[in-house]
This record gives C-alpha cells, structure tokens and sequence, in this order.
C-alpha cells in the first residue's frame, strides 16, 4: 500500500503485523502439563479450571473450552503422566535386556528409594493422586489398572508372571508408604522386601497361571 507525504513522495505504508496462528494441540498440551503440575503441588483437590488457567498462563475460557468439566482435566492429565511412565519404562528395559534376580532387586530399589527423598519428581504425587482419587471416582480406575499393569509387565520379562504379580503389590506398597508415611522405609528394608519375593524360592510350586494380554506391555513403579 502506498501513499504521499507532506513533500509529495510516495511511501510505502507498514504492513499491519500478522497475526498469530492459534494452535489448539500446543494449547491443549500446555492445559495439560499445567494440570499435572497442580495435581502435584495441591493434590486433586485443589484443582480448578481457574487454578490450572492460572499455572498455564492462559484465559480461563481456553481451559473451560477443551475441557467442560474438573473430571476431564483429571482424567487428560493422568493419562498423560501413564503415558510418560510407559514410555519411561520401555527405554529402562531396552537398557537392560537381561537382570539377575539380584540386580533387579538392587536396580527397583534405588528407584524406589529415590522416589521417597526430596529430589522426588512430580509424577510420583501425581500417581498417588491417582490412587487415592480413584476411591472417590471409578471412572479414574482403568487408569490404576494400567499403571499396575505395566509394572507387572515390565518385571515379567524378568521373573515369572507370579513374583511380577507379587513384587508390584509390594511395590505398591513401599511407594504410599514412603510417600505419604511419617517415616519412610529404608533402604536396607526396601531391599529385604523385593530380595524376599524376586530371590527363586524352589519350595514354591510353579506358576501356571500367565498375565493377561493387557499385562505384557511396558509401564513404571
């Protein structure tokens, strides 16, 4: 666009600045990260659109528009932090195609303890949440599921699906316990746990019994 000025010369008039594309996948994403950052610091209960808004730096009617409800905020950001535990515990296993009983155990329990200390990460919280939401809303339980099963599908590939089955449940176990417990388990006690279910036992019969299809799959405790 052109146009003269006081001395009669033709300028060339600014372009007006273009405007940015909205991406609704970046936004959708960044709602998310923001929900999982909040579950951690103020548990689900002190979850809102607002709050999460707030955490994203966005409008409140972004988070309102992707997501109507409270519960749908939960269920993205719990899906996502079992996704980034599945993903998370296929590239641990690719690392370790074969472990000894021994070296599982010592190998499980510097995750564990490590979950315990204040270097402790985010998703650790966010998978008790989960746990002690699912209490109070069944439709959160499939994803519990998951979690567990993807743990008892990683330690398969180690130990028969009995003592997979097992050692998870103690897991479980060791991890409410270390997080939300006065006093944390130590590390001697945490090793004696698994090195008591993951040691062959020849006195125990046989499992016969295989983990479901939907068990074999990587996932993380």
């Amino acid at each position: 666009m052109t146009s003269k000025n006081a001395e009669g010369c033709i300028t060339m008039a600014a372009s007006p600045p273009a405007r940015r594309r909205r991406d609704p996948q970046r936004r959708i994403a960044e709602i998310v990260e923001a929900t999982q950052r909040v579950i951690a610091a103020r548990g689900i209960e002190g979850l809102s659109h607002r709050v999460v808004a707030e955490e994203a730096g966005v409008a409140l009617g972004a988070t309102t528009h992707h997501f109507a409800s409270k519960d749908e905020l939960i269920q993205a950001a719990l899906q996502q932090t079992y996704d980034q535990y599945a993903g998370e515990l296929q590239e641990w296993a690719a690392q370790r195609p074969t472990l000894t009983p021994e070296q599982l155990t010592v190998l499980l329990a510097d995750a564990l303890v490590s979950s315990f200390g204040p270097d402790r990460g985010a998703d650790e919280i966010v998978e008790v949440e989960l746990y002690t939401a699912a209490l109070r809303r069944p439709a959160l339980r499939p994803l519990v599921d998951k979690f567990t099963q993807a743990t008892t599908g990683l330690l398969a590939r180690y130990v028969d699906p009995s003592t997979a089955r097992a050692a998870t449940a103690a897991m479980n176990g060791l991890s409410l316990t270390g997080l939300a417990g006065a006093q944390p388990p130590t590390r001697d006690e945490v090793e004696d746990t698994l090195r008591r279910i993951l040691t062959p036992n020849p006195s125990l019969p046989t499992t016969t019994q295989p983990l479901s299809t939907c068990t074999q799959g990587p996932g993380r405790q």
